[in-house]
């Protein structure tokens, strides 16, 4: 058996999500599927995040192991071949036996775009939350930077969650903006579920001035969820990437 990587790209609008649920449409169902249809084999999958209904990737990453007689580059050209047109397994190669997608990894990074304007934007519709009042750009930057560090998030995930530790370290969170999209950046070793969207939601009720920067900060010492503001559009949120000890895992491989 070899251990293989892949790099996942979906649009996720029409997904429920990564893990496979009986009666849903989700990621893992439909790549699982169609990667056994090419190895001829039944694949089971490892990976780095488990995005949330609505969610895109453009990183995502998964490991898995197959006997098969296909190069790495073929089998990501096989099975993309076959995958409906909202995902693609863009690049797969083999790794060490050792290595797990979602173990492994040394951290995570998303982003959240958001229209920023009184009139929204059709082509975005699916890519980009919107948010039509008045933002403050220092502000946003502001609560930005205090999100970066080590921290408890328990204020930024259901308060009925299946999470244990609240603790994650921020080594990124940045705002930035480009005419009326603005873009949020954030890198941290992982994720609780739904943190991300709660933190952008918050940091806008700073930017409206809704909520002070101090208090926005005494959120990451371990609030109460209902002391946070509301989670913000699946629809704007990417997982871009994920990194490991390994260099140049995307080489290409024939």
């Amino acid at each position: 058996m070899t251990k293989y990587a892949g790099l996942v790209e979906y649009d996720g609008a029409d997904f429920a999500g990564w893990a496979a649920q009986p009666g849903h449409r989700t990621v893992e169902g439909v790549l699982s599927e169609a990667l056994g249809t090419v190895l001829r084999q039944s694949v089971r999958m490892s990976v780095a995040g488990r995005t949330d209904a609505g969610v895109h990737a453009s990183g995502q990453v998964v490991s898995f192991e197959a006997e098969t007689y296909l190069s790495p580059a073929l089998i990501s050209y096989k099975t993309t071949a076959i995958l409906p047109k909202d995902v693609a397994l863009r690049r797969c190669v083999t790794v060490p036996n050792e290595f797990d997608a979602r173990r492994e990894a040394r951290s995570r990074t998303y982003e959240y775009m958001l229209v920023n304007d009184e009139i929204r934007s059709p082509l975005m519709r699916y890519r980009a939350g919107y948010a039509p009042q008045r933002l403050d750009l220092d502000l946003l930057q502001g609560a930005g930077k205090l999100v970066e560090g080590t921290h408890d998030f328990r204020a930024f995930t259901p308060s009925k969650s299946y999470h244990v530790r609240f603790e994650r370290v921020v080594t990124h969170s940045r705002w930035s903006r480009y005419d009326d999209l603005l873009r949020y950046r954030i890198t941290a070793d992982s994720f609780l579920y739904g943190m991300v969207r709660t933190l952008v939601g918050t940091m806008l009720e700073v930017a409206e001035g809704k909520r002070e920067l101090a208090d926005f900060g005494r959120l990451l010492s371990g609030a109460e969820r209902t002391e946070a503001g509301p989670a913000v559009q699946s629809r704007g949120l990417t997982l871009v990437g994920v990194d490991y000890d390994y260099p140049d895992l995307w080489r290409r491989q024939r």
